[in-house]
């Protein structure tokens, strides 16, 4: 998706609290956004791009907030049903991969965004809800991003993003299929697992030439 990681604050907002209690969903993104702001903000090392302590950050704060498994099934769509457990377990891990070395990237080109959550109400009875926001960067466009959040026994988890309109598991279901009709599924694991690796190459080049 084009930019993604442009908006990786917002991806961020989902972070922080032990769900002792189910914390309401704009609530969540408004209170946890600034103090994960805050720790990039402080971290040199991480806006320098170390990529132990980022990878660190992203597995205890963002990852826990995720619905892989619905993502995952969401962006692959029909073809979900017909492949093997084995088969699931590898997308899974393969779209985690993949949304991980998307937010790592963004942690060294993040410069003093902030976030807006817009005002919501929530029905007692909800269990999904969209949750609006505006990532907002000094002397740039706002730029909307949605949560779709699905309430679980775990708290409330993100199942899809919107960014600039653009829904973020419609845009893999489109690239998934084609790979899927070409390859089969375990061709698009492969073409995933293959990303993932030339990726993570990059990012440990990067590190040590500095």
């Amino acid at each position: 998706m084009k930019d993604l990681f442009k908006v990786v604050v917002g991806l961020l907002c989902v972070v922080g609290f032990a769900q002792a209690e189910v914390i309401a969903p704009d609530a969540l993104i408004k209170t946890t956004a600034e103090e994960v702001i805050s720790i990039v903000k402080q971290d040199k090392d991480i806006q320098a791009g170390n990529q132990k302590k980022i990878l660190a950050l992203v597995d205890a704060k963002v990852l826990p907030h995720f619905d892989f498994t619905r993502m995952t099934q969401l962006s692959v769509g029909k073809s979900w049903r017909a492949a093997t457990p084995e088969q699931k377990q590898a997308l899974v891990a393969e779209y985690r991969n993949m949304l991980v070395r998307t937010y790592t990237k963004a942690f060294t080109v993040y410069r003093d965004q902030t976030i807006d959550v817009k005002p919501f109400k929530m029905a007692a009875d909800a269990t999904e809800v969209t949750i609006k926001t505006n990532i907002i960067k000094p002397g740039a466009q706002p730029i909307p991003v949605n949560y779709e959040m699905a309430k679980t026994a775990d708290g409330w988890k993100v199942f899809d993003l919107t960014i600039e309109g653009v829904s973020l598991v419609t845009s893999y279901r489109g690239t998934f299929n084609s790979e899927i009709q070409e390859k089969g599924i375990d061709g698009l694991i492969k073409t995933l697992s293959d990303k993932n690796i030339s990726s993570s190459n990059v990012a440990l080049h990067k590190a040590d030439a500095k």
